[in-house]
């Protein structure tokens, strides 16, 4: 028998002084089996950096199980894809992919031991995706988040200058996206 889904709650009231957006989110996220807390922790992060952006519908994807789907991604009122959000450190086939089936494409990297390789491998190839930019996340950026992991959450995240804070009523996390490239 297949394991299920974890179900996280979170109650998010973000405050990004950044782009001027203030809102409260009630979010519900799906922790697949194979899913490691630290990707949770990043789909989270890129919920709360990019809800609000414009008037199309930020939503997770169906998670690791489902193939040619997204951490997240912003779609348009006709079905178009207008943002596709992956994590991790995806082959250059998937980002191509991706591309071609959105118009903005961002990749939320982890794992400062996987990434330097796979960008020395792809970066060439990357940059020939001119809706790709892609963003790492230092390790121990990424291990303060996990404390505020629960399976019932209500976190504050503000954002100024770049720098993301994340808290709940007992930790806080200082997240900054660092930009390996980056469209406009």
């Amino acid at each position: 028998m297949a394991l299920g889904a974890t179900i996280y709650k979170a109650n998010i009231d973000i405050s990004d002084v950044d782009r001027g957006y203030y809102g409260s989110h009630l979010c519900t996220l799906a922790r697949h089996p194979s899913e490691t807390e630290e990707r949770l922790a990043i789909r989270m992060l890129a919920f709360c950096l990019y809800v609000g952006e414009t008037d199309m519908r930020l939503e997770f994807g169906r998670g690791l199980s489902t193939e040619g789907e997204p951490a997240l991604w912003e779609i348009d009122d006709t079905g178009a894809i207008a943002r596709w959000i992956d994590v991790g450190v995806p082959d250059i086939k998937q980002i191509r992919k991706a591309a071609g089936r959105s118009d903005e494409e961002i990749v939320i990297a982890y794992g400062e031991d996987r990434i330097d390789p796979w960008w020395k491998q792809h970066c060439a190839d990357m940059r020939k995706v001119d809706k790709l930019s892609v963003a790492i996340l230092k390790d121990a950026e990424v291990a303060q988040m996990l404390p505020l992991m629960s399976r019932t959450m209500h976190l504050t995240v503000t954002v100024q200058d770049g720098v993301v804070w994340l808290s709940d009523s007992v930790h806080t996390a200082q997240v900054q996206m660092h930009w390996l490239l980056k469209r406009d």
